[in-house]
């Protein structure tokens, strides 16, 4: 079969791209699936059970609370080191939970937190987790 003669082509129309304003688009939650939720963050400082945390270390779905219980010479400190969970939202008769996210339960602990008295230690689980 003959092939058609080759022919050298005529220049291209290059337009200049300031020719035409181009429209930027924010990516949405849908490029990483169909659903998509906000969950409130953990607080960064709260007080249970007689004791004072504050969080002073995150990284991602990790972080370090510093525990204090006591004030002033009597003050006793620890490191607890956590997985942050989430947990979706849901409904009570009329009342909307909204997602959040949540401490370890009591239950999980040695699984999804730690406890420490030395802060060195208490970041080395922190990597381990991150």
């Amino acid at each position: 079969m003959n092939a058609p003669p080759k022919q050298k082509r005529g220049r291209a129309i290059v337009r200049d791209s300031q020719d035409q304003p181009t429209t930027k688009t924010r990516a949405t939650a849908d490029a990483w699936g169909k659903e998509w939720h906000f969950y409130k963050p953990l607080p960064t400082q709260f007080r249970h059970d007689g004791f004072d945390y504050r969080q002073i270390a995150r990284e991602r779905y990790a972080a370090i609370y510093e525990q204090r219980w006591g004030s002033g010479a009597d003050s006793s400190l620890c490191y607890e080191v956590i997985r942050v969970r989430r947990r979706e939202g849901f409904q009570i008769g009329a009342r909307l939970v909204k997602a959040a996210e949540v401490y370890p339960a009591l239950e999980s602990w040695g699984t999804d937190g730690f406890t420490f008295t030395d802060k060195d230690d208490a970041f080395g689980k922190l990597r381990e987790l991150a």
